[in-house]
Parts: structure tokens; C-alpha cells; sequence
């Protein structure tokens, strides 16, 4: 598998990851306060799309790396949970990393 399977994963998941949080703080702000209906409006937007990146992206790595299905649905909505797609993304990296081509192996023990 090429590293640039896992490196646009990895920068999707983060920037949706962000875009959550950004996104939560600005319904609290809708919600809460009455205020910032527009940016609201224009981050949920932002977010939609880049979820749908980031749900082709993660797709991509996980029919590469040969996840089981409910691997699969757990990475693709962790997009959906604040705070989930950097402790998910943490963990795909140390998984998927060894499949990468050009990853140097681990030593063989004697």
C-alpha cells in the first residue's frame, strides 16, 4: 500500500476532527447565546463536505488494508463523534503503518 493512502487519511481525519469541535462550539454558541446563526450555517456546511472526503478517504484505506466491516463503520463514523477521529486516527496509523510500502520491517528475533 502507498503512503499517500494513509497521509490523506490521516490530514482528513484530523481536519474534520477540527471541524467538528469548530462546529459544536458554534451550536453552542446558536443554541445557547441566540448568536451566529450564519457562521453556523456556513461551518455545518464546510464540515458536510469535508466529512464526505474524509468518509472516500477512509474508505479507500480500508478496503486497502483489508479491515473486517465493523472496523470499516467504526473508523468512518468516528468522523461524527468530537474528540473520536484523533484517538481512532492514532490507532488506524499503528495498525495500518506496517502495510505501508517502503515502512521498514520490525527485526526478525532468533
Amino acid at each position: 500500500m502507498k503512503s499517500s493512502v494513509l497521509t490523506r487519511y490521516r490530514v482528513m481525519a484530523y481536519i474534520t476532527a477540527v471541524m467538528l469541535l469548530v462546529l459544536c462550539t458554534c451550536m453552542i454558541f446558536k443554541y445557547g447565546f441566540d448568536m451566529g446563526e450564519d457562521v453556523t450555517f456556513a461551518v455545518s456546511q464546510a464540515h458536510g463536505v469535508l466529512y464526505i472526503i474524509y468518509l472516500v478517504f477512509a474508505f479507500d484505506l480500508g478496503s486497502k488494508a483489508r479491515w473486517p466491516f465493523g472496523k470499516l463503520l467504526w473508523v468512518l463514523i468516528s468522523g461524527t463523534i468530537p474528540f473520536a477521529a484523533f484517538f481512532v486516527e492514532r490507532k488506524v496509523v499503528a495498525e495500518t503503518l506496517p502495510l505501508v510500502s517502503g515502512a521498514r520491517p520490525e527485526p526478525v528475533k532468533a
